[in-house]
């Protein structure tokens, strides 16, 4: 690891430099994120403050800095923006996610240079380093008497405030009852939500002002208190931090809250309970379904963080089961996704994204039973990363093997108001979207609303791209043939070019 003290005859001033420096480019920076995100949607904003986060952590650590792989850090951090650029969504989020940690990676940790080593060093930075800022925020204060116990509370205060945010914004009823507990007030500038916001926001930018690489040795980071201070091993700063008892507590303040979301599932989703009066059935199925997804996802690298193999808290006979049900209540979430999502799909029809969202909600539920898999059969977390690339490799052939097109174009139709009498309309434009394979489909909406010269056309285009691809040899496919069979239709005869 790059030690990020200065050399010792300067190190006087570098010691009192981080101490003051550093919280107050991160205060700066969490501010920026506040006016710039809360309470706004976000666009080129996530632009501007992947620059400012990039100058931040350049001012921070520029004693630190390869000047060698700055220009190459700077291209990457570049290219990692533009598809934000072009527009914001989860994917651009994604590139610039990637791109950051890369060019910190480059920068200030020349030392790894295997893929596996540095993807672990990525998971340490986003997984791992946002909880170092609360152990460094006790530390910056230099209160060694309250430290030990504080330290114990500070993840599952943290983390639960974050899975309190992700259940009450999923959940419409969770909301309500909050609003009556906290009824608010208009002339009130600070709130629940922001004060979790600028801890989200400092816990995040944290690690790239106050950066630390676990190095093979498993050095400890410094940490911002006096420089005289004995090292302590990475054992007992780990056993303190992730230790049995911050775990232990983490897992009962979790169950607690994920066991409220689950009872009321089960009323209510489950057993189509009667709501109160001002939430109708459909408010409450529809809006949670990706905000769960996201819970699970964090408890998930939870687990991960917490549960390492031969750690102390794997070894713990109260830990484990504490484990065990926690995640039986994520696999319940999960398919209460799943549910949710199918009972809007009923409504509003299927599309490609959402056929994705169910995909995707399936392999995060195995995800989570391949967890507890790992612990009960005590694996390592390389054998975890092989079962999960096995189901997604497995997931993706299956995949290619299904005429997504065909199925959302026919389940549209069958279920649309024109064949059932209630529901939504067929879109046309969205059938037509998905290509010749639809082409059943559509003509059983034609059928549906009748003859109109407009969409006539607009199939006939579509029966010339199909026979066009079952032409030539070269453009030719099983699944093409076997549509043109089905319509009855022969392909114009050609030589292959």
């Amino acid at each position: 690891m790059t030690d990020l003290t200065t050399p010792t005859s300067d190190a006087s001033s570098a010691q009192a430099s981080p101490q003051s420096v550093k919280p107050a480019i991160a205060l700066a920076l969490a501010a920026l994120a506040d006016w710039l995100f809360y309470g706004h949607q976000i666009g080129i904003s996530a632009v501007a403050f992947a620059l400012a986060l990039v100058a931040g952590s350049f001012a921070a650590n520029f004693a630190r800095l390869n000047r060698s792989r700055l220009l190459l850090a700077a291209a990457l951090v570049l290219a990692g923006l533009i598809p934000a650029i072009e527009e914001f969504n989860a994917a651009s989020l994604g590139s610039i996610v990637l791109a950051l940690g890369i060019a910190l990676l480059l920068t200030t940790n020349p030392q790894r240079s295997g893929l596996g080593e540095r993807a672990a060093a990525l998971c340490d930075l986003y997984l791992v380093g946002p909880f170092r800022f609360f152990r460094d925020a006790v530390g910056l204060f230099n209160l060694p008497t309250l430290k030990s116990g504080l330290t114990v509370w500070l993840v599952p205060v943290a983390l639960g405030g974050v899975f309190v945010f992700l259940l009450v914004s999923a959940n419409p009823l969770l909301e309500k009852w909050v609003r009556l507990m906290n009824p608010g007030d208009a002339a009130s500038y600070v709130s629940l939500g922001r004060i979790l916001f600028w801890t989200v926001a400092l816990s995040v930018i944290w690690p790239f002002i106050q950066v630390w690489w676990r190095s093979k040795a498993e050095a400890m980071p410094p940490v911002l208190t006096d420089a005289a201070a004995p090292e302590r091993t990475p054992s007992s700063h780990h056993i303190e931090f992730f230790g049995v008892a911050t775990i232990l507590r983490s897992l009962v303040l979790f169950n607690l809250l994920f066991a409220v979301q689950t009872i009321l599932d089960a009323i209510y989703l489950w057993g189509n309970a009667a709501l109160p009066a001002d939430i109708s059935y459909a408010s409450y199925a529809h809006r949670g379904a990706y905000p769960l997804i996201v819970t699970a996802l964090l408890a998930a690298g939870f687990v991960l963080a917490a549960m390492r193999p031969g750690g102390p808290a794997e070894q713990s006979r109260v830990v484990r089961p504490l484990v065990y049900l926690w995640v039986a209540q994520n696999v319940l979430l999960v398919l209460s996704s799943i549910l949710r999502l199918d009972l809007y799909v009923q409504v509003y029809l299927l599309t490609w994204w959402r056929v994705a969202a169910f995909i995707w909600m399936v392999l995060v539920a195995l995800g989570l039973v391949l967890i507890v898999a790992r612990i009960v059969l005590n694996r390592s977390n390389d054998w975890l990363i092989r079962a999960n690339l096995i189901t997604l490799t497995a997931t993706l052939y299956t995949c290619s093997l299904i005429n997504f097109a065909a199925i959302i174009a026919d389940y549209n139709v069958s279920h649309s108001r024109e064949a059932t009498g209630k529901g939504v309309w067929i879109d046309m434009n969205y059938l037509f979207s998905l290509g010749p394979q639809a082409l059943p489909a559509i003509d059983r909406a034609i059928a549906l609303r009748g003859i109109d010269p407009t969409l006539v056309s607009r199939r006939g285009c579509l029966v010339e791209q199909q026979v066009k691809d079952t032409t030539f040899w070269r453009s030719w496919g099983f699944r093409s043939w076997r549509l043109q069979r089905a319509m009855g239709a022969q392909p114009k005869s050609s030589t292959a070019g």
